[in-house]
């Protein structure tokens, strides 16, 4: 019992690790405008900017530098929202309103 809670012990402290990893490493780079961009870590992609390194309220472990950017960007990031389409497949409204004119004189 022993040498399997030992055994257990051991796999979680080698592998515990690498499955809590929540960021990567990112190499330096060149951007097209000349710009070098220094190697550094990242946070993994999800949908949430609630715990990126960079957000207000969080630390960068690595550098010890506070968030400053928002939790939610703001509306001039670029992002235009869908248009909504009309459903070619809806059944016709029979309850559509026509126009009447008084009198029966054309409108």
């Amino acid at each position: 019992m022993k040498a399997l809670l030992a055994g257990a012990a051991l796999a979680l402290m080698a592998f515990g690790p690498a499955l809590a990893q929540s960021d990567h490493y990112v190499q330096g780079y060149t951007k097209k405008d000349g710009t070098y961009v220094a190697p550094h870590y990242q946070t993994n992609p999800n949908n949430t900017r609630a715990d990126n390194y960079s957000t207000v309220g969080n630390v960068n472990p690595y550098t010890g530098q506070p968030g400053t950017k928002p939790l939610s960007p703001p509306p001039s990031y670029g992002y235009t929202p869908p248009v909504p389409r009309p459903n070619p497949y809806a059944a016709p409204n029979p309850y559509t309103p026509t126009k009447t004119c008084l009198y029966g004189q054309p409108c």
